[in-house]
């Protein structure tokens, strides 16, 4: 299936659908290759006491598959999985409830572009951010808000995560990114895939540095910012 596929089956055929365990195909593709960067920058101690679990929280978790598979892997975080669109959080409720271990919180239904005080949390109280392919299926406000949030709500020395297609230096490759951006524009003009160049001054405007750029599967990137 094409990222276009992908895309259409995503995020319009199943817009009406509620209470109701989604499967994407996308997600199921890529979720085991993410999880094996996590892996890298995730830092686990056993130890912590349930309060001082570290806080793993998810922008935009579409159906719920990503969150799912993560948070198994490690049972002394807390996963918070959230989403703007409301007819998803039946499908992540219902991952979290099925998950082994027990550590992902009841979704929230949260935009973005709201500051993240608005849903209860407090300034430098979030361990990780992770956001995937939702930057360039959303107008570019959107990214200036995650990584305003981002700056403001993370701890010090914390990550953000962000997976997805990216252009840079001004260049998008291969073809099939090509032929997706721009049926991304078709739909609508404020979408597009996004270049690192500009997302890295957008950290630096708030205080987040890009310290490492990991191909991945299927002509995607998922970009690791640390908070300064």
């Amino acid at each position: 299936m094409s990222k276009t596929q992908d895309f259409a089956c995503g995020f319009h055929d199943n817009e009406s659908i509620t209470n109701e365990k989604l499967i994407y195909p996308a997600a199921s593709r890529n979720k085991e290759s993410i999880l094996q960067v996590l892996k890298r920058f995730l830092i686990t101690d056993t130890e912590n006491d349930d309060e001082e679990n570290p806080l793993f929280v998810e922008i935009a978790s579409g159906s719920g598959q990503h969150v799912a598979h993560f948070a198994p892997h490690f049972p002394n975080f807390k996963f918070q999985p959230t989403e703007v669109d409301s007819a998803l959080l039946g499908s992540i409720s219902y991952y979290a409830k099925h998950c082994p271990t027990k550590n992902i919180l009841p979704p929230l239904h949260l935009d973005i572009c709201n500051s993240l005080s608005q849903y209860g949390f407090k300034e430098e109280s979030i361990d990780y951010i992770y956001n995937a392919n939702m930057i360039h299926i959303t107008p570019f406000e959107c990214t200036i808000r995650l990584f305003e949030n981002a700056g403001q709500y993370l701890k010090r020395d914390a990550f953000m995560i962000t997976y997805g297609p990216y252009a840079k230096d001004g260049r998008l490759s291969p073809d099939s990114n090509i032929r997706f951006d721009a049926t991304l524009r078709d739909i609508d003009p404020s979408y597009g895939v996004r270049d690192i160049n500009d997302l890295t001054k957008l950290g630096e405007k708030n205080n987040l540095s890009l310290i490492d750029t990991i191909e991945m599967p299927s002509n995607n990137k998922t970009l690791i910012w640390k908070k300064n």
